[in-house]
């Protein structure tokens, strides 16, 4: 079974084609036919994305019922309060039902990240925060809705890892196979046993 792990640019669509002419993976590497991405992250959307052939290990991390943390890095508009930082924490109902806890903390200073290829819309008088929230669900576009309703639109929003497994030294476009080590933590937190495969570490550009 193969596995990598890919930093995906905005304005890049999770999947390998579109009528539509729209950017896609298949502009982000020359990946095997049979892999395909875990999950996803809409095309406004930047960061940590999984692909691999490994159905059971896309079951597991897709199905609701196996919960597991996602952390991502969120830009949003304004300075948020303190009661609205404790509303993200305890859940916001969206949609008729409410979210499930999720971890916030308010970043003290902006991360080191690379510019966006199309940057943020800018507003003289309205400063801006980063804020940093795990969470153990994926709902459609939920830290978006999440933040919005709380008053503070997002932005900006890269996730920064699943489980164990970071984006640490891959820039924007970039991908690599995962090494013997990272699948067995990914395997691991959904209960699969460990896989008997040799280590590669392979970077694409």
């Amino acid at each position: 079974m193969k596995y990598y792990i890919l930093n995906k640019p905005y304005g890049v669509l999770s999947q390998f084609s579109d009528e539509g002419k729209r950017e896609t993976l298949a502009g982000c590497g020359n990946f095997p036919k049979e892999v395909y991405p875990i999950g996803r992250l809409d095309a406004d959307s930047e960061g940590l994305l999984l692909l691999s052939d490994d159905k059971m290990l896309k079951h597991l991390l897709l199905e609701p019922k196996y919960q597991h943390p996602r952390t991502y890095l969120v830009q949003v508009e304004g300075i948020p309060t303190d009661e609205a930082l404790d509303k993200l924490r305890v859940g916001i109902i969206i949609e008729k039902k409410k979210t499930l806890s999720v971890e916030v903390k308010l970043l003290d200073k902006d991360p080191d990240l690379p510019a966006r290829s199309k940057p943020i819309r800018f507003r003289k008088n309205i400063p801006t925060t980063w804020i940093e929230m795990t969470l153990c669900e994926g709902r459609n576009r939920q830290i978006r809705k999440m933040t919005a309703a709380v008053g503070y639109p997002t932005l900006r929003l890269i996730r920064i890892r699943i489980g164990s497994l970071t984006l640490e030294g891959l820039k924007p476009g970039e991908s690599r196979e995962l090494t013997l080590k990272e699948i067995e933590s990914l395997r691991e937190l959904v209960g699969i046993k460990k896989p008997n495969a040799p280590e590669r570490h392979i970077r694409f550009k």
